[in-house]
């Protein structure tokens, strides 16, 4: 079985090939990055690593989509059986990964509103992917994982009637999670704390393989500072912008993409560069940073009851090896755990859950 894939962010795509037989195994990978920006470009590798194909960016998601697809068709590859999507919100009417039809694909579109820079770029991705190859379409959520969060964590503090209506705590970066976990297989520690560092940044309580807590809530916005994303605030703080005359498009703007780190530096939202920078407001940003995601794995240790392993995932995460040295050292209270890095591998994940569904779907049943 061939599986393709696709992950859309907010201004990258990536995208893989797969071979399904047993474990997934590429036999393409790439990524569109720099969306609708200059210098934006398109590079496909093979199973090896070598680059196949090099292109210049795209002006939309649809773009880079149809992009990809026309290399795809262009090569010797084979259509694909099954097409899986990276979907960061289902709401609360789709809670598991699974094949989208007609009723599915209403509750996605309707779930949009919780994390827009998301939800949408990969609600267009699937449609150009079902237009170009008429095979199953697999919603894979970054919700799923944790939704079987206890109530205790679960639940926001308001009225249980607003909990009725699906606004709870959903977490996020699920895939990221069931990446590390299937990594680590039979070393998998009774107590996790995964630390997903990128763009959008989380971390996620993992007691016995299962999601204790993350945290993020209803939506992608929510938790620790991220690089656009304020991550929480007090809510009285909305209240009084909204009583200074913001509007909600106005509050979505500056929550998820003029805060964090951009909003705090003034200049930037990407770490690379505000780690390099001289500037007093950049290293602001960085500490402060790195402060809410220590805060974040302490939490996440007394919820666990103790921390047996910290996995850092994500791109800073993975890279920045100061950044993570520094929120160790600021963890040197707790005393002795076990840390480490493993790169998240969400597209194999995602190759896996629509392999599955995909053999499990007959055709004929398809929109």
């Amino acid at each position: 079985m061939r599986v393709l894939v696709f992950n859309a962010g907010s201004s990258s795509l990536k995208f893989g090939l797969f071979s399904c037989a047993d474990t997934p195994q590429p036999i393409l990978l790439g990524k569109a990055e720099g969306i609708g920006g200059d210098g934006g470009h398109l590079t496909v590798r093979d199973g090896n690593g070598s680059i196949v194909f090099e292109d210049s960016g795209a002006e939309s998601m649809e773009d880079a989509s149809r992009q990809i697809i026309a290399t795809l068709q262009s090569g010797d590859y084979g259509r694909p059986d099954v097409v899986g999507h990276r979907i960061v919100h289902g709401g609360a009417g789709v809670l598991d990964h699974c094949v989208v039809d007609d009723a599915v694909l209403r509750e996605l579109e309707k779930a949009t509103v919780f994390a827009p820079i998301h939800g949408r770029p990969a609600l267009s991705v699937m449609k150009s992917a079902q237009a170009a190859f008429p095979v199953p379409q697999v919603a894979c959520l970054d919700t799923a994982f944790h939704k079987d969060m206890p109530a205790v964590a679960r639940q926001f503090p308001l009225p249980s009637a607003l909990a009725a209506r699906g606004l709870h705590r959903y977490g996020f970066h699920g895939l990221s999670c069931e990446s590390i976990l299937r990594q680590l297989a039979d070393r998998r520690p009774s107590r996790l704390i995964v630390a997903h560092l990128g763009s959008g940044a989380s971390v996620t309580a993992i007691s016995d393989g299962r999601s204790l807590d993350n945290t993020m809530g209803l939506t992608p916005t929510g938790g620790v500072m991220m690089a656009t994303r304020s991550g929480d605030l007090d809510p009285g703080l909305l209240i009084y912008l909204v009583r200074l005359g913001h509007n909600a498009a106005q509050l979505e703007a500056l929550l998820d993409q003029q805060s964090g780190l951009a909003g705090v530096s003034g200049l930037t939202g990407d770490f690379k560069t505000l780690v390099a920078s001289n500037s007093e407001s950049a290293k602001l940003a960085v500490s402060m940073f790195c402060y809410s995601i220590t805060k974040a794995i302490a939490a996440m240790t007394a919820a666990l009851g103790g921390l047996d392993l910290l996995v850092f995932a994500g791109g800073i995460g993975e890279h920045d090896e100061t950044v993570r040295a520094r929120i160790v050292a600021q963890l040197s209270w707790m005393g002795s755990f076990r840390q480490t890095v493993i790169p998240t591998q969400e597209e194999i994940v995602i190759a896996g859950h629509a392999a599955d569904l995909g053999r499990r779907t007959p055709q004929h049943r398809l929109p």
